[in-house]
C-alpha cells in the first residue's frame, strides 16, 4: 500500500515569526548573515561561505556573468547555467574569475591603424570607455598607446581618423611592470590620479590593468565575496549526461563550486556525477546536488558526497512540475523535514551539510522563514530576473517595465537534461513556463533592501545570526483570516493601490 503523508504540504505563506526578546545589542548593524556554503566537519570551518544567503539560479533567464559579477558584488554567489555549449558556459566563468583579480586581463583592444569608428564599435559592444592599443590589437600586444573617452570628441572628429592620431602615446603613459604589487599599482594610481595602471612585461608587453575603479568597488562593497587571489567567487550548473566534459572544463576556467541541476536529485544518474567527482578530484572541488523535498533524499545525497543538497520541487514562479506531474512538495514542509534530516546527519557523523531552499519565495519575509525553517542559504530565480543585471530583455507591457523570464523545463530554454530520466535526449513536454516579470532596478538596491527586512526580523527575533535563527526561531502556522487581517485591510488606501 502507499505510503500516505497525513499533514499538509504548506507553503511559507501559511507561517508567520513570533517575536522574541531583543537586547539593546540586537540592532540590524550587528547582524551577520553570513552562512556556509559547503560541507565541514564538526569543530571545523566550511571552506566556502556565502556573507549573505543568496544564491542566483541555474537558468539562462537568470545568471550569467554580468549577474554573478552583480551579485559577488553584495556577497552573494551565482551559478551561471549549464544549459548551453560547454566552451561558452566555461567563458562566462572566465570572464568573472578576470573581472576584479586586482589585475585584469584586458579585453577592449584595438591596433593604432584603426579608426575612431572602430573605437565606438568596440565600446558599444564592451561597454568600456578605456581600449588599450597594441601593435597587433591583442590583449597581450606590444602596448603602443591607450584611448579613454577623453582622447576624442565624436562631433569634431571624422570616423575614419587612425587612432594612432588620437591616442594617448606609450611615451607619455604612466605604467607598472610585472614585478608591481597590486597595493604599489594603486599607490601608483592615487599618487598620478589615473583611472587605470598598464602593467608590462620587460617587452613592453601588455599583462593586465589595475583600475581605480575596482579599489573604490571594495571599499563600497566590503561584504563582497572574493577568493584568496581576490577574485569575485562564481558557481556553475552542470547535468548528468556530459559531467565528465563539463566539469573539468569548468574548473579550468576557475569555477569554485559546481551544483548539478536536476529538478529531482534522488536518483542512480546524481551519485555518478557524484562519484566521478569524488574519484577524479577528491574533497578538492566542491559540488552540490539536488533537488530533494524529504529527509531520505537528502541523506542519499549526503551519503554520496554532496556538498551541499538542494531542497524544492515545483515551487518555482515558472514551475509547473506539480501540474504536469503531479509531484512535489509545499516548500516550507520540505525544509522543516530535510533540516531535520540534516541535523540527524550532523549528529550522527560529525559532518554538517548545507541546505539550500530552492522556490518558494514571494515575499521578502519568506527569506527569513525559510532560514528560520532550518535552510542556510536560498537559489533565487524570479527574484533575481527582475534586475538590470539579468541577461533578459526589459520590455514595456501596456505602459509597465517587464523583465523575460522562463523556466528551464520550457519550450524556450528546452533544457532536457535538467529533467533526465535516462531516456531519449529531448523535452517530451514542458515543465515551465515563458513568462514576465515586473522591472525592479538594480540588484544592488534591491538585495539591499530585502536583507534589510530580514536583518531587522532577525532583531525581532533576539537573534543576530542564522544558526541562533535556526535555534531559537518561534513559528507559528496561520489561519487564512489571519492572513487577510495582517495586511491593509478596511480602510481606503490614498494612492488607490491594489491590494495583491
Amino acid at each position: 500500500m502507499a505510503i500516505f503523508m497525513n499533514e499538509p504540504s504548506r507553503t511559507f505563506g501559511e507561517y508567520l515569526l513570533i517575536p522574541g526578546y531583543s537586547s539593546a545589542n540586537c540592532i540590524p548593524a550587528n547582524v551577520s548573515l553570513k552562512t556556509p556554503l559547503v560541507k565541514f566537519k564538526k569543530g571545523e570551518e566550511a571552506e566556502i561561505f556565502l556573507n549573505i544567503p543568496m544564491t542566483s539560479a541555474i537558468m539562462q533567464s537568470v545568471s550569467d556573468d554580468k549577474m554573478a559579477v552583480a551579485l559577488a558584488r553584495e556577497g552573494g554567489l551565482s551559478f551561471i547555467y549549464g544549459s548551453q555549449s560547454i566552451e561558452s558556459q566555461a567563458e562566462m566563468v572566465a570572464r568573472v574569475k578576470s573581472y576584479r583579480a586586482g589585475f585584469v586581463n584586458s579585453d577592449s583592444n584595438i591596433s593604432p591603424e584603426s579608426t575612431l569608428n572602430d573605437i565606438l564599435v568596440l565600446k558599444e559592444k564592451t561597454g568600456h570607455s578605456t581600449v588599450a592599443v597594441t601593435d597587433d590589437g591583442s590583449a597581450t600586444g606590444k602596448l603602443v598607446g591607450i584611448v579613454t573617452s577623453r582622447d576624442y570628441r565624436v562631433s569634431r572628429m571624422s570616423p575614419d581618423t587612425k587612432v594612432k592620431e588620437f591616442m594617448t602615446p606609450f611615451e607619455d603613459l604612466i605604467y607598472g611592470d610585472e614585478t608591481t604589487t597590486l597595493k604599489e599599482a594603486n599607490d601608483i594610481i592615487w599618487e598620478n590620479k589615473l583611472n587605470c595602471l598598464p602593467i608590462i612585461d620587460k617587452n613592453q608587453k601588455l599583462m593586465s590593468f589595475v583600475f581605480r575603479k575596482d579599489y573604490n568597488s571594495h571599499k563600497n562593497n566590503e561584504l563582497e565575496l572574493i577568493d584568496s587571489s581576490k577574485r569575485y567567487m562564481v558557481g556553475a550548473g552542470i547535468n548528468t549526461r556530459d559531467y565528465a566534459q563539463r566539469i573539468p572544463a569548468l574548473i579550468e576556467a576557475g569555477a569554485d563550486v559546481l551544483c548539478i541541476d536536476s529538478s529531482e536529485g534522488y536518483s542512480e544518474w546524481q551519485k555518478r556525477v557524484l562519484e566521478f567527482v569524488r574519484e577524479k578530484y577528491g574533497d578538492k572541488v566542491k559540488i552540490g546536488a539536488g533537488n530533494v523535498v524529504d529527509g531520505e533524499g537528502f541523506r542519499f545525497l549526503a551519503e554520496c558526497g554532496a556538498d551541499f543538497v538542494k531542497v524544492g520541487i515545483g515551487g518555482g514562479a515558472i514551475c509547473i512540475t506539480r501540474e504536469q506531474k503531479g509531484i512535489g512538495r509545499g516548500q516550507a514542509t520540505a525544509i522543516i523535514e530535510v533540516a531535520k534530516a540534516r541535523d540527524e546527519y550532523y549528529k550522527e557523523t560529525g559532518v554538517y551539510v548545507p541546505i539550500c531552499s530552492d522556490g518558494g519565495i514571494v515575499h521578502d519575509y519568506h527569506i527569513t522563514l525559510a532560514l528560520a525553517m532550518g535552510a542556510d542559504f536560498l537559489m533565487l530565480g524570479r527574484y533575481f530576473a527582475r534586475f538590470d543585471e539579468s541577461p533578459t530583455k526589459k520590455v514595456n507591457i501596456n505602459g509597465n517595465f517587464m523583465k523575460e523570464y522562463w523556466g528551464e523545463g520550457s519550450a524556450r530554454a528546452r533544457n532536457w537534461q535538467r529533467y533526465d530520466l535516462g531516456g531519449a535526449e529531448k523535452l517530451s513536454f514542458e515543465e515551465g513556463v515563458d513568462s514576465f516579470v515586473p522591472y525592479a532596478g538594480s540588484l544592488k538596491d534591491n538585495v539591499s533592501l530585502s536583507l534589510s527586512k530580514v536583518r531587522s526580523t532577525m532583531c525581532n527575533c533576539g537573534c543576530l545570526t542564522i544558526p541562533e535563527l535556526q535555534k531559537n526561531a518561534k513559528i507559528t502556522l496561520v489561519s487564512s483570516t489571519s492572513i487577510v487581517e495582517g495586511g491593509a485591510h478596511d480602510v481606503l488606501l490614498k494612492d488607490n493601490r491594489q491590494i495583491l
